[in-house]
């Protein structure tokens, strides 16, 4: 993957999403909400890979930005300024974690945990494994989808049937998914991990030159709201 995210350890993309929370809560003005931005999106367009992750990410980030604007619109004596200052900080709060979410690979994430953090085995690798069930969410549901078109069971043209299509659909990926938690518990315990404390990793878990720079970089990101509210 290219980019310089694409190669960054992933316990600092997951720091660089925390910090995104640090960095909201100086923006209290457009001017520090207008640079914090202006931050991210420079070096979104340095560091980012291009094609990580769907577009529709950003979507997101723009009806939470967007409600929240509304919503503080009301609340807010109908100011204009309130309301954009806080769809902003929305905006920063939640722009780094979704920038890097699609490049946290779980595995990578659960070999940092563990050897890193030193997090107990047990919950570093039922974190690795639910982060991967995850990911096949939308397989399964396409599967129970496909399944009962053909049964004659598919989704009708009115409201009401499209919404029970839907409630049948979620129940099936609710059952798959409790089968497959209690399927990796008997694996877990199988495997000792309920009485076991020390653990050995197949991958190893570098820390390089390259992760601490961006670690710097992203705490550098997240103070500078701080010191643009103080200047102002």
């Amino acid at each position: 993957m290219t980019g310089v995210l694409g190669r960054t350890n992933p316990l600092v993309l997951a720091a660089l999403g925390l910090l995104g929370l640090v960095a909201s809560l100086a923006v209290r003005d457009l001017v520090t909400a207008g640079v914090t931005l202006g931050a991210y999106v420079l070096l979104g367009v340095l560091l980012l890979p291009r094609g990580a992750g769907p577009a529709a990410r950003w979507l997101a980030v723009v009806v939470a930005g967007l409600s929240v604007a509304w919503s503080a619109w009301l609340l807010g004596g109908r100011d204009p300024v309130v309301a954009l200052v806080a769809g902003l900080r929305i905006a920063v709060l939640a722009l780094p974690g979704v920038a890097v979410a699609p490049l946290i690979e779980p595995s990578a994430l659960a070999d940092q945990l563990g050897q890193r953090l030193r997090l107990p085995a047990r919950f570093v690798v039922g974190l690795a494994a639910a982060l991967h069930r995850f990911e096949r969410l939308g397989l399964v549901a396409e599967q129970a989808a496909r399944s009962r078109r053909s049964r004659g069971l598919g989704p009708g043209r009115g409201p009401f049937e499209q919404a029970r299509h839907g409630a049948s659909v979620t129940y099936a990926v609710l059952v798959a998914t409790l089968r497959d938690a209690t399927s990796m518990s008997v694996a877990m315990d199988a495997r000792g991990f309920a009485v076991t404390h020390a653990r050995t990793w197949a991958e190893p878990a570098p820390w390089t030159r390259v992760d601490g720079a961006v670690l710097a970089l992203g705490v550098a990101v997240a103070v500078l709201p701080f010191a643009v509210a103080a200047l102002a």
